[in-house]
């Protein structure tokens, strides 16, 4: 795979369910000229995006739904209904 491919994964939405928070810590990581102490809450917000979401793929992958990830639209049904993001 090369770097634009996997670029375009990265942020495709119905691939990565975890950009909002990749872009919150990104923009903290600017704004504190990428003093990572001062984004250990971006961090965590991501980690535990990445976890939900993993976990949810997994229960996916059991039950045998394709694809292992919901899509953008399916995630923000799932995010609706639990009212608001679980992490």
């Amino acid at each position: 795979m090369n770097d634009k491919s996997s670029a375009r994964r990265f942020k495709n939405a119905d691939i990565n369910p975890c950009i909002e928070e990749i872009d919150g810590s990104q923009r903290c990581l600017d704004a504190y000229n990428y003093d990572k102490n001062m984004c250990s809450a971006y961090f965590l917000k991501y980690k535990n995006c990445r976890k939900y979401w993993q976990g949810v793929m997994i229960q996916r992958r059991r039950e045998g739904i394709k694809p292992d990830m919901p899509t953008a639209k399916e995630r923000d049904e799932i995010i609706a209904a639990l009212g608001g993001k679980p992490y």
